[in-house]
């Protein structure tokens, strides 16, 4: 009996920290996946005003397979694809300075990139409608230079959408290449410069494919929930275009038309998982090539 109590508290002992994540994991479990799930069954099956299930059918999801909702889903992953893409451009170069050229100003430079997210969401999406508005700063720029004459509608554009989920997302990007690029062995750019390869060489033989991992992670930070932003499509888009995030919201706060919304949901999941795994699959051929052009 001892022995048995004894074993018993070393095992408690052992796994007591794990109680203090117990809250948070609970908290996920009933506002997260329990309203998934629901949503999931409400796309799947018949239910009653009174909420019980009547039996299982697709018809939700027959109205779904319109030319209009497939090319909601496309015109997402393309603008998901296009903003990590274009984070990636720009986010290798900052996260290349600061780990290389930042000194002892990291610290700083990080605490700038990061500080704007301190403050609320909408703030800076209000604050870019101060930019790019008619009589905003962008246009009185331009208007200044003398590039243009008339003001430019930025607003409610596909460009404006473009422009804010790029700066929104950019951090995301930054932060993993430059945990990269922080620890990378710079001996080694040393050893390829010493052995005759250009700087460009040596970007695309060394630096590249030993932070590809590292930019995998960033392009997936971006890309996945960049498929499903709602708030920023809204509000930069206006009623122009319609996304996979602002449909799903529009069906689910309708009176009649939440098994619609969260079997459109399902279906964007399913494309999405799909789209992942082959940006995924494209990446690790991205790495092969590179590790045979290495040789």
């Amino acid at each position: 009996m001892y022995a048995l109590f004894h074993k018993i508290q070393r095992s408690t002992k052992r796994e007591s920290p794990f109680i203090f994540g117990s809250p948070a994991f609970i908290w996920q479990v009933i506002f997260f996946y329990l309203p998934l799930i629901s949503m999931v069954v409400s796309s799947l099956f018949l239910l009653s005003d009174e909420g019980a299930i009547l039996g299982f059918s697709f018809q939700n999801f027959i109205p779904l397979f319109s030319a209009s909702h497939l090319s909601i889903i496309f015109n997402s992953i393309a603008l998901s694809l296009f903003t990590a893409i274009l984070c990636l451009f720009i986010a290798y170069p900052i996260a290349n300075f600061i780990a290389f050229k930042g000194g002892r100003y990291k610290t700083l430079l990080l605490f700038f990139l990061i500080l704007p997210f301190w403050t609320n969401f909408l703030l800076h999406v209000y604050a870019w409608f101060f930019v790019l508005e008619r009589n905003g700063f962008l246009n009185n720029l331009l208007r200044s230079m003398g590039l243009i004459q008339e003001p430019i509608h930025f607003l409610n554009s596909l460009f404006a959408v473009m422009l804010m989920m790029v700066y929104c997302y950019l951090p995301f990007m930054v932060l993993p290449i430059y945990s990269s690029l922080e620890r990378f062995d710079r001996s080694l750019l040393e050893v390829s410069s010493d052995l005759g390869a250009s700087s460009k060489q040596t970007f695309r033989t060394v630096l590249l494919p030993l932070t590809l991992p590292a930019v995998r992670a960033g392009f997936f930070l971006v890309f996945v929930p960049a498929f499903g932003e709602f708030i920023i499509p809204e509000l930069m888009g206006g009623d122009r275009r319609y996304f996979v995030g602002n449909v799903v919201s529009h069906y689910i706060l309708g009176d009649e038309t939440g098994g619609i919304g969260a079997a459109f949901m399902l279906l964007s999941c399913i494309a999405l998982v799909v789209t992942t795994l082959l940006v995924y699959l494209s990446f690790r051929q991205l790495s092969k090539v590179m590790t045979r052009g290495g040789r």
